[in-house]
């Protein structure tokens, strides 16, 4: 049985990596199943209709973050960096790349913090508490 998330023989990867792999994969669903309800929900004219698949999306919502957090807690670059652009006014790009520039360069993303920039392992929503826009 082939799974398309595999780019070396699946048997020669560590499990670690294959759970990886499948969370990759859910996270790349999710995406996609938002894509579609999303969709759905601009031409959808029956206001129950409309409801019930609002309700699901929230679900997929949940889903995709989920997977997203769990991927964040397995490569502590890849968290630093999301922290330096997640939940964040102004330029994503910008963001984007001084999260880069800070989390500096360990070889390749891998489970190692990082080099370079302090970094607490918060996203930074607990700041967000109390904040008025």
């Amino acid at each position: 049985m082939g799974f398309d998330q595999y780019h070396e023989p699946p048997e020669e990867l560590p499990a670690e990596t294959r759970t990886f792999a499948r969370l990759c994969a859910s996270l790349t669903e999710e995406a996609e199943a938002i894509g579609w309800y999303e969709q759905r929900l601009a031409l959808e004219k029956d206001p129950e209709a409309h409801a019930v698949m609002s309700d699901a999306v929230g679900e997929e919502y949940k889903h995709f973050a989920m997977d997203l957090e769990f991927l964040l807690r397995k490569k502590p670059k890849w968290r630093q960096i999301a922290a330096g652009v997640l939940f964040r006014d102004g330029d994503i790009v910008e963001h984007g790349e001084a999260a880069e520039a800070a989390a500096g360069d360990d070889g390749g993303g891998g489970s190692g913090g990082g080099g370079g920039g302090a970094y607490d392992g918060s996203l930074g929503i607990g700041s967000l508490k109390g904040a008025t826009r």
